[in-house]
């Protein structure tokens, strides 16, 4: 990890007297903090905290390291960079994780645009469908789609994801296609572990916000596994657009219920600070949420841009 931010990290935390202060000053995440904290006392070899339930105050090593880190922040300031790259430059390697699907339709063409217009940049694109810990994991970036964001994350809201309600013509001749949206409830619905598995949520015409419990007798953590039991009739699912559409579009699925929409949702990249964010990842940030907004080709049918 980087010394002269973890040296930050330390010095905030002892003027502030608590992690969570050193955290919010920092515009970083606490788990961010706790892992700069927990390498510069590896990197010291001594506990530098004394911790308490009231407050954080330094041991002795502590108070020699803090000595020290102020010492390595003024040098710092005081350095030009001295390699022939401008130190704003994107450059390095991003580490992201995004759902497999997400992946497919939107991110490896969005990556390979980026790679090619900041071509000292790399991307380790990492598949998947849970919540990771980007500490843990070393994860400099990641996808979501979601519109319930834990409250402690430091996200940027990239897009909207629209979604379909959809089945195969061999299941709707053998089980009727639903007229409203409350007709689902006597379907045999595919549904998303992690997302409305038992309560898909849908505004009408009117505007009026509709909430339909579901069920069925088959349920995944991977959009990809749902469309593809969709397209043999076993049910009928909920999709992103980006997924359904080339199905749809070849009649291999039909989308259902025109005069319900579904809950839209959010696409967020989650990072862990604000402030010691890279060039790399600021850049990433800034051309995914163009990509986004751009024409919606990308919607199931990308190409490149």
């Amino acid at each position: 990890m980087d010394r002269i931010t973890a040296a930050q990290v330390f010095v905030s935390i002892a003027e502030r007297g608590s992690m969570i202060a050193a955290a919010e000053a920092l515009d970083m995440s606490r788990a961010m903090v706790t892992r700069y904290l927990a390498e510069m006392e590896q990197w010291a070899g001594a506990r530098l905290l004394h911790r308490s339930t009231r407050r954080l105050s330094l041991t002795d090593a502590g108070d020699l390291t803090l000595a020290r880190c102020r010492r390595m922040l003024e040098l710092a300031e005081t350095m030009e960079v001295s390699s022939g790259v401008d130190a704003d430059t994107p450059q390095g390697l991003l580490r992201i994780t995004c759902s497999q699907s997400l992946a497919q339709a939107a991110l490896a063409i969005a990556v390979t645009a980026f790679l090619k217009r900041y071509p000292r940049t790399a991307v380790d694109l990492q598949m998947n469908n849970r919540a990771v810990n980007l500490v843990e994991q070393r994860i400099d970036l990641a996808l979501r789609i979601t519109n319930a964001l834990e409250p402690n994350l430091i996200a940027r809201q990239l897009g909207w994801c629209d979604s379909v309600v959809c089945a195969a013509p061999s299941y709707l001749a053998e089980r009727g296609s639903p007229l409203r949206a409350e007709d689902l409830a006597v379907h045999n619905c595919l549904t998303y572990t992690y997302f409305g598995k038992s309560l898909w949520q849908f505004t009408d015409r009117d505007g009026e916000a509709v909430s339909v419990p579901v069920s069925g007798n088959l349920s995944a953590n991977e959009d990809l596994i749902l469309l593809k039991a969709a397209e043999e009739g076993a049910g009928i699912a909920l999709q992103p657009l980006y997924s359904a559409a080339p199905l749809i579009a070849e009649g291999r699925l039909v989308a259902l219920l025109p005069d319900y929409a579904p809950q839209q949702m959010g696409i967020y990249g989650i990072y862990t600070s604000r402030q010691h964010m890279s060039p790399a990842l600021r850049a990433m940030l800034d051309f995914l949420l163009d990509w986004f907004a751009r024409d919606p080709a990308w919607l199931g049918h990308a190409t490149p841009r």
